[in-house]
């Protein structure tokens, strides 16, 4: 292995030679307290920056076992590690100076969630790497060694010596952040077994800055629980700790326009993942498998059973097997509960605003009017209390329509951002209204396995390519993906991930014998065994984040492409 003093040397040996030669750097050297590995070099000045990653051995780096030992602690540090270089390395960015991309020296910024980034990884002997990026800096297309030495030699120790040093750090602050983890992942275990699909704390904030910041807002309202809805959790770290439950069933949230009823359904919606101190809803904890549905018009929808809620069509089309490139408002959400039935999911979060109404209700004069023979659709209130029997929950925002208070189980009004329980008024109320019957039993699981075909075109291709449009498209070769209805994306690298894991099921796995739960099983056994850096071809790079299975099925299912 070459030293510090060899890439010196060489640096000084190819200044202000052509761009090409900073090919030569390739490989690692040894800076005594860490590796530094030049994995990739950019071939100009404008391409995508240069790939480096730093490794800082057990012995140096130091962290205690304990701290990594468990994945969900390990993902903690690991994002805590990402974030204290980002902060360290920031002041260096573009100190060098030259054409194009030269001197910028980068990490993944980190939001509000806690994710497993390729950005930093603890090996199981404790070692420490973390990747960035760096513009190799240039004179036109020339080499400018001297910039390059003072980014390598000079502004990355600082920034490797202020971070990745278990020594150096503020360890009380570390231990909190993993102990919030274990607190976090602590209730998210414990609701199944309190009857909940929710909790979320007293005191939590939960608007958000603005439409463009995810960090809290100021002078926000905290949470209070309703009494009835209280609940008390003893936290392993925390310790005793009260909120509102929201248990397993229907729930509906009801209330006037602008109290708080989407600023809730939001917040339940990024439960799924943990969030760092100071967010806000750190102890707002949803299930897991949660999925947001809405309606999605124009989406693709191949081959899905939506026959439990569209079926007799007027052009006799196949709703068992319901194909379309450009899907209504109903059928499209009517598609999107089944495939998320199919991805595993125990709860649904639904928002009136952004659904299909015929999809949700049928009133009592449309149904006078418009008899049952003449509707395809059997709205989603009548099938509601059948997922509910088959162990899927239903969260609901509403604020025109009363029919669902029928055969909610638990009624919130949102009043001023606090929400009150009131079940039993809402049904008192309700009997004086008629109620749209239910079908009865238990609602038909999806059972049919869909097996996609692998699209021979793609496999033709030299070098298949990848794109991706912060959270809301990604491409695939000329093919795109329109992500942005998939709510519980939560980072762009999530995206980036999302593209790599469709690009090798295209080429590794479809074959039209595995079905997509079975492709979705392959694909998180890769990542769990070897990690997102398995996902790249070459050498490890920056840039992906674990997206969850959920998100994973979302994005296969809207590939226009998909064959079956």
């Amino acid at each position: 292995m070459r030293s510090e003093s060899d890439l010196r040397k060489k640096l000084q040996s190819i200044d202000h030679k052509g761009y090409p030669a900073y090919k030569e750097l390739h490989g690692s050297y040894d800076f005594s307290e860490y590796i530094l590995s030049i994995d990739h070099v950019q071939g100009d000045p404008f391409a995508s920056p240069s790939s480096l990653s730093v490794h800082v051995p057990q012995r140096l780096a130091g962290f205690p076992a304990e701290l990594w030992d468990q994945y969900e602690k390990r993902i903690t540090l690991q994002d805590q590690l990402t974030r204290l270089f980002e902060k360290a390395v920031a002041p260096y960015n573009f100190k060098a100076k030259g054409s194009g991309k030269s001197g910028l020296l980068a990490t993944s910024h980190c939001g509000q969630q806690v994710l497993e980034r390729t950005a930093c990884r603890i090996t199981s002997q404790g070692e420490v790497i973390l990747r960035l990026e760096a513009g190799f800096p240039a004179n036109g297309r020339s080499i400018n060694g001297g910039e390059l030495l003072k980014m390598l030699c000079n502004f990355l120790p600082d920034a490797v010596s202020k971070s990745l040093y278990w020594k150096k750090l503020d360890q009380n602050r570390i231990r909190e952040a993993i102990q919030l983890c274990q607190d976090q992942q602590y209730i998210r275990q414990q609701l199944p077994q309190l009857g909940l699909c929710a909790f979320l704390a007293n005191g939590s904030i939960l608007p958000r800055e603005s439409g463009v910041s995810q960090r809290p807002m100021k002078d926000a309202i905290p949470l209070q629980s309703p009494e009835s809805l209280e609940v008390t959790l003893r936290l392993p770290n925390r310790g005793e700790v009260k909120g509102m439950g929201i248990p397993t069933g229907i729930t509906l949230f009801a209330g006037g326009g602008y109290h708080g009823k989407s600023t809730i359904l939001q917040a339940l919606e990024m439960g799924v993942y943990n969030h760092i101190a100071g967010d806000g809803r750190e102890l707002v904890i949803t299930d897991s498998t949660a999925v947001k549905l809405r309606a999605e018009d124009g989406r693709s929808i191949s081959n899905v059973d939506i026959s439990p809620f569209i079926n007799r069509l007027p052009n006799k089309k196949d709703t068992v097997h319901f194909t379309t490139e450009d899907a209504s408002g109903s059928t499209s959400q009517a598609a999107n509960l089944i495939e998320g039935l199919e991805s595993g999911t125990r709860l649904l979060l639904i928002d009136e605003d952004t659904s299909a109404t015929n999809f949700m209700i049928r009133d009592e004069l449309m149904q006078k009017v418009i008899c049952q023979e003449e509707e395809p659709i059997t709205p989603f209130i009548q099938r509601v209390e059948g997922l509910s029997q088959a162990g899927i929950s239903t969260v609901l925002v509403v604020g025109s329509s009363g029919s669902y208070f029928h055969i909610a189980h638990t009624i919130i009004q949102m009043k001023e951002y606090v929400p009150y329980d009131i079940t039993q008024r809402a049904k008192a109320a309700a009997d004086a209204f008629p109620g749209v019957s239910s079908i009865e039993g238990a609602f038909p699981l999806p059972q049919a396995a869909r097996c996609p075909r692998p699209n021979a075109a793609l496999r033709r291709e030299q070098r298949l390519k990848t794109k991706t449009m912060g959270t809301n498209e990604l491409l695939l070769a000329k093919d795109s993906i329109e992500l942005r209805y998939l709510e519980q994306l939560a980072d762009s690298e999530q995206t980036a991930a999302l593209a790599q894991l469709l690009k090798t099921a295209q080429l590794q796995m479809m074959d039209g014998k595995k079905s997509m739960t079975q492709l979705a099983d392959l694909l998180e056994k890769q990542l769990q065994d070897q990690g997102l850096e398995s996902l790249f071809s070459g050498e490890a790079r920056l840039g992906l984040a674990r997206p969850r299975r959920q998100e994973l099925l979302g994005c296969f299912n809207r590939y226009r492409k998909l064959y079956f």
